[in-house]
Parts: structure tokens; sequence; C-alpha cells
């Protein structure tokens, strides 16, 4: 059984070499990290294939009680997505098991479905990786990746880039290739599913009876989903990109797209994102401002956290950063916070608490003010290592698109110089970029970002 030039697309990554196996039922999708039917290369891989060898595909999601930092807050918000995941697979002739722990093992759906090939998308957080390449371990058919999460393929960068100006044009170079309306593919051959095969409802709590971190609860301003992702992309096409550029860093205005939640646990994709804004009538000037952030720094951050193993440390540091660190190691700190008083915002700055009460509250921040509330940890904590560890503690486990290549670019692009310059020398600092309470005042009503969330703060209470 012979697979034709499909293997050769530049975002497949070829985990279990092989040809299908003639005898499999079936080709299956192990879905993780692009949860969606709409704009997903991974599914319109696998439907692909499925169509060559004559097979029905099925998607396999399984959701795990023990990902990375996450608590119920994430997965309620994931939860919320899954039906729009069936009904859309569905109109793509498209299978969808949904199974959760301790039945939850894709090797052991394997052997009741028997699959030809087994295709995945791709992850490049660390655990996450480990878990596609134990994978490919233990199946016994060939395992392919693809990567769904951008718009150009990772692995066609090669290596870690320097910043946005190294890695833009190459970037720009690739676009052409693939900035391109994606063909809505049907499986040719419909997908029955066994009697005795057990999948839960997509409605189902499938949290039940997980021992998992309850103490962050859900947030009600959020409703995960594609149907909701469309929706506020629409609405910001609309209405929101004309003034982007002058908008974006008024926290006050919240002139952001808000999609980072969905684009974070795949419920939309890049590619469905930017031909929104291309396609909308606003000024060019506006959609490039756009374009650049969704493409060229959210693909720096891909870029970094794939090629850099330290990008949750501030060992991810670039030379620079370190030696000008190592000179200011004994600097005194005129105030220092424990971890419990920046948890429950209680510093002196009343921006920052803001910014805080934000993210605990909402489960999202402006992307202003992660910039100042990261800088602020770093200049409250005793050391820069602890300063990075709580950042990301915090950032993880309170924000809806923690735990993604943009907040750990943020976080070391605003404590440790990544991506950045060295600007002038500063005690606890050294040449790190710094922000004050005073010069952001200079940019934005901060005063009526503070009053915005002492409302939302009372509105919780």
């Amino acid at each position: 059984m012979e697979i034709k030039t499909i293997s050769l697309d530049p975002r497949i990554t070829v985990r279990k070499p092989g040809t299908p196996n003639p005898e499999g039922e079936c080709v299956v999708y192990w879905m993780q990290r692009a949860q969606r039917a709409l704009d997903n290369p991974a599914l319109d891989v696998a439907v692909e294939l499925g169509n060559e060898l004559g097979k029905p595909v099925v998607a396999f999601l399984a959701p795990v009680p023990f990902y990375p930092h996450a608590n119920l807050r994430h997965y309620r918000f994931l939860a919320s997505g899954i039906p729009d995941i069936a009904e859309e697979l569905s109109k793509h002739n498209v299978g969808f098991v949904l199974r959760t722990y301790p039945d939850d093992s894709l090797i052991k759906f394997c052997k009741q479905v028997s699959p030809a090939i087994v295709i995945g998308d791709e992850n490049p957080l660390s655990e996450p990786e480990q878990w596609r390449v134990r994978a490919a371990q233990h199946l016994k058919v060939p395992f392919w990746t693809v990567d769904a999460d951008v718009v150009v393929p990772s692995r066609l960068l090669g290596k870690e880039h320097y910043g946005a100006r190294t890695i833009r044009p190459r970037l720009q170079a690739l676009l052409p290739q693939f900035l391109i309306p994606t063909k809505l593919i049907k499986a040719r051959t419909p997908w029955n599913k066994p009697r005795d095969l057990h999948s839960l409802s997509p409605h189902e709590d499938f949290t039940a009876g997980w021992s998992l971190d309850r103490s962050v609860s859900p947030v009600e301003n959020w409703q995960g989903g594609t149907r909701r992702a469309i929706s506020i992309l629409a609405d910001f096409a609309k209405s929101g990109l004309r003034n982007y550029p002058k908008d974006r860093n008024h926290p006050e205005l919240s002139g952001t797209s808000r999609l980072s939640p969905y684009l974070h646990f795949g419920h939309i994709g890049p590619l469905t994102i930017a031909h929104a804004v291309q396609a909308a009538s606003a000024p060019a000037a506006a959609k490039r401002a756009f374009l650049e952030q969704l493409i060229v720094r959210r693909e720096l951050a891909v870029n970094f956290v794939r090629y850099n193993s330290y990008y949750d440390s501030f060992e991810c540091l670039e030379p620079w950063a370190d030696r000008s660190f190592a000179q200011h190691s004994g600097d005194r700190r005129p105030i220092v916070y424990d971890e419990e008083q920046l948890e429950q915002a209680e510093t002196h700055d009343p921006l920052w608490n803001a910014a805080q009460k934000q993210m605990v509250l909402t489960g999202w921040m402006h992307n202003y003010m992660r910039m100042y509330w990261a800088k602020k940890i770093l200049e409250w904590s005793p050391s820069v290592a602890t300063a990075y560890q709580r950042a990301v503690w915090l950032n993880d486990r309170y924000e809806l698109d923690g735990r993604d290549p943009n907040g750990y670019a943020g976080i070391a692009w605003a404590i440790v110089g990544k991506h950045d310059r060295p600007w002038f020398e500063r005690p606890v600092f050294g040449q790190v970029r710094y922000m004050s309470l005073a010069s952001t005042g200079g940019k934005f009503d901060s005063k009526s970002y503070i009053a915005q969330i002492g409302k939302l703060e009372r509105a919780h209470v």
C-alpha cells in the first residue's frame, strides 16, 4: 500500500516510518493541540490519506488530568469547545471519539480500531513533545505529526532566531507558499463507529472524578469553541482592526483581538484569522500591524520554544543579559514581595495590582500590561531566577492562554531580554529594558484601566 507525494509536505514530520497497514480499518487522527475541524492541516492530511487509502477517518481526543500547570479553569474552557469539534467533524464524514482518563491511551484505542496509519498534530512544548516520541515508540503502524499551529512550518526555519528582525525576512519569503486558503476536504468513506467502542458525549464532563487543581475557578466571560472564536474574529475584523495600530497598546480600550485563548487551545487556526484580516475593510497599515503580531511575533515565539529547551527558565537568556545580570547580582532591591503577596495583588503599585487582578478574575491580561507585569516581578523578586519562576507560575496558573509559546516568549523578553537588545544600564535590571509606572502614564490612560479593574473586582465580590 503506497502513499503518493503527500509525505513530502513540509508540515509533516514522519515520526515512525513505513507504509500503511493494508489490513488497517481506518486512519486515526490523534487530536491534541489543534482542537478544531476548520483550518486544521493535521486533519486535512488524515482525510487526504483516508481518501487515498479508501479508508474512513476517526479523530481521537483524550484530555488528561496531568497536563503541566493545567487546572479547572483551563479544562472548562477546553470542554466548552468540544461540541463544535464533534459537529464540524461530522460534516467532514469524520468520526469523533472522546475518551477520558484513565481510559485515555492512544495505544489502547489503536488496538481497538486497528488503524492503517496514525496522524497527530505537533506541540513544541517539551512534555507534549515527549508524548509524541513515546507514541512513535509504541505504535505498530506509521505515525506522522503535522505542524498545524503556525502558518509557516516551524522546521523550515531550522534554528532558533535571535529576534523579529532575523525571522521576519525568512517568514516573508515563505508566506506566498503557505498563506493560501485551505480546501474543505471531506472523507469519502464515512466512519461507522463499532457498537462496542466507548466514547463520551461531547457535552459530558470528562473531568468528573479527576484529582486536579480546582482552586482556580472557571471564568464566565470566556466561552470556548470554534464558533465563538469566529464570532470574535468577525467583530474584530469589522470594528476593531481599523484602529488596531493606535489602540493595541491601550489596555483601557481593549484594542486587541482577544483571540489568544482560542489560538492556544486550537479552537481557531492562524490561517483563518489571517485571511479574515486580509479580506477586512480596514487600512493596509492596520492589516500589516496585526499580521506582524499574528505571524512574525507569534511564530518567533513558537520558534523560541521549539529550539530552546530552557524556554521556561531564566537560563534561556542571551549572553549580553547574562553578563549584565552578573554585574548587578549584588544590587539591593528597595522592595521585595513574596509569592503570595504577588498572587494576591498586594503590592504598592495600583497599576500592577490591576493587571494581576485582571488575570486572576478574567483569565486574560492585555499584552501591554503583561510586559509591565513581568518586569515588575523582576524588580520585586530576590533574584532573576526567582522572578522568572514566579512569572511562569502565575501566568500558567491563571491565564487561559498560559502554558503557551507566546507566554514564555513574552516573559523571556520582559525579564531576561530575549528577542530584545541591551538598553541603558540601571540597578537590578542591568541592560534589560525597564518600565515604570510613570512611563506608562504617558502611553495610555492608566487611571481608567485601574478604575475598570476595580469595578470588575467589586462585581466579583
